[in-house]
């Protein structure tokens, strides 16, 4: 490559941005003449840069990026912009700044960083804040309820976290989080704390027992999500910026990161996803860009690892790797988005989303042992693998997923990867639950404009729809069951919204807690026993 060449690339870039920043605008009602002319990167640092870095990545304030800001509409960016955010100490700009100028920073700030931001394990390192616990601090609960019949609720609209006894239904505390929490939290074996991860890279270990922060660290600059090892002594984050794998240890001190690269290393990817899988004591992670699925083992005794083909010395075939940490590659046709586990974790089940608006998504079958695929599942549309559940059924396991795009659910024969039934659903869903102890699946239609509202209930048994429960005009959606299935709790997705709790037999509401958008709740019990009706 010649020299000339990286300037020419980054030209390039510049005006992608540039150009992206002028369409912004005129889409927000700006004229082209005024949007040519506005320095919204001049605006910037003079307003913004002080609280969330002069390269948008983030300071006291979270960071300003377009992988940041994907799932908040560039409406609320003006919104928040313009007249600021309650109880922060984020102002408004409505008194400085002109329509346009506000427009122009909204648009602004989803537009490419240039040169790409760096985040290197010195960054991380120096990001760290630790608070030892207190000289004598017992080792119990301050709090009275059953430790393991707890929900943490995610409310997304004003980033705080509601901790709920899962008996009562009453908040023991709440608290603010970091921005824009993503992945759902995870718990160590005994459920006494939990961690989150946020967009802007930033891993929180809370003490549930204490009520107080223990550890933070900002494991990179956008963040997929968190995986915690089932023995509770490591912490894995995935990243989509930069492109790599981030492994702590269970206080967030840093101990390796790990390129997600090709063996080569010619390609680089973001990093999809990274779940724990106890049962094999190791992390399995999916590649965006590179069609690779990864298995990390935290067992000091693992097998050591073999790259490249046999006799194919050049890879160091004749070299052994060592399986503790080490990166055990299972080659793919094409990539994963997304995936979750059968109950005996030998398989991971994935999806790769269309490459285009309308080309079909695939579904597929990997077996971690043997390391390939050994079937694609016939799901249609666009299916959520992520939010899958299993059950058994007429003497067989089942898997039933939601789906983004079709108004139906697949159910499909884990033994024989084949279809067994198509149940009906008002519209597309993002999530689906059930508990051990109830014969019915909840899942809701909250990617439908006109079915948001409804979440339906469906006999695992018959594999049909009984019931239904809405809640009118507003976005009805994640269920999550209390630890012994009596009981389903549902969020009401607005600013304005709230936990619905609903008996688990009769569909009747029993209880409504006034919430700020609760995306999600999480059962502490659910989550550490691995339960076959919610994610892991």
């Amino acid at each position: 490559m010649s020299e000339s060449s990286p300037n020419r690339w980054a030209e390039r870039l510049a005006d992608v941005a540039r150009a992206s920043l002028v369409a912004g605008l005129v889409w927000m009602g700006v004229d082209i003449a005024s949007a040519q002319t506005i320095d919204a990167k001049a605006l910037y640092q003079q307003h913004c840069a002080v609280c969330h870095g002069e390269q948008r990545t983030g300071a006291m304030g979270p960071a300003l990026l377009p992988e940041s800001l994907v799932r908040i509409r560039p409406a609320e960016v003006l919104e928040v912009i313009t007249h600021g955010r309650v109880a922060t100490q984020m102002p408004g700009f409505a008194q400085q700044l002109s329509t346009a100028e506000l427009a122009a920073l909204a648009a602004f700030v989803r537009t490419p960083v240039l040169p790409t931001p760096r985040w290197s394990d010195e960054d991380i390192r120096a990001s760290r804040v630790f608070h030892p616990a207190p000289p004598g601090e017992p080792a119990k609960p301050r709090w009275t309820a059953d430790p393991i019949n707890l929900f943490v609720v995610v409310e997304g609209g004003d980033h705080h976290i509601s901790l709920l006894d899962g008996d009562t239904f009453e908040v023991i505390t709440r608290f603010a989080s970091r921005f824009a929490l993503h992945g759902g939290p995870k718990f160590t074996p005994d459920g006494r704390y939990v961690f989150f991860g946020s967009r802007d890279g930033w891993i929180t270990k809370y003490d549930l027992w204490r009520l107080r922060v223990v550890a933070e660290v900002r494991a990179g600059l956008n963040m997929r999500n968190v995986a915690v090892s089932g023995d509770g002594k490591w912490v894995m984050a995935a990243n989509y910026l930069p492109h790599s794998l981030a492994l702590f240890d269970a206080d967030l001190n840093l101990r390796q990161t790990y390129a997600a690269a090709t063996l080569d290393g010619k390609s680089t990817s973001r990093v999809s996803a990274v779940y724990d899988a106890t049962p094999r004591n190791s992390f399995v992670v999916a590649l965006k860009d590179i069609p690779e699925l990864w298995e990390i083992s935290y067992d000091p005794q693992a097998a050591p690892i073999y790259d490249g083909l046999v006799h194919d010395y050049k890879m160091g075939e004749a070299i052994a790797k060592p399986g503790f940490l080490g990166v055990r590659r299972t080659p793919l046709d094409e990539p994963l988005d997304d995936f979750f586990f059968d109950q005996s974790y030998r398989h991971a089940l994935g999806a790769t989303r269309p490459k285009t608006g309308d080309g079909a998504a695939t579904a597929q079958v990997v077996n971690l042992d043997v390391r390939r695929k050994i079937a694609d599942l016939p799901i249609a549309g666009m299916p959520h693998l992520g939010s899958g559940i299993t059950f058994a059924w007429n003497g067989s396991t089942v898997l039933a997923s939601p789906n983004l795009k079709g108004g139906a659910i697949d159910v499909i024969d884990m033994k024989t990867w084949k279809p067994v039934a198509t149940v009906p659903t008002p519209g597309p869903g993002f999530f689906m639950r059930s508990h051990e102890n109830t014969p019915y699946a909840w899942t809701d239609s909250m990617m439908s404009p006109a079915a948001r509202d409804t979440m339906t209930i469906i006999d695992k048994t018959t594999l049909q729809p009984v019931a239904t429960v809405k809640e009118p005009g507003k976005t009805l959606a994640h269920i999550e069951f209390t630890k012994d299935g009596r009981y389903a709790l549902a969020s009401v997705w607005e600013m304005d919204g709230a936990l619905i709790v609903y008996d688990a037999a009769t569909f009747r509401e029993v209880k409504r807690l006034p919430m700020s958008k609760p995306v999600g709740k999480y059962n502490v019990w659910n989550k550490i026993t691995r339960s076959e009706g919610t994610s892991h």
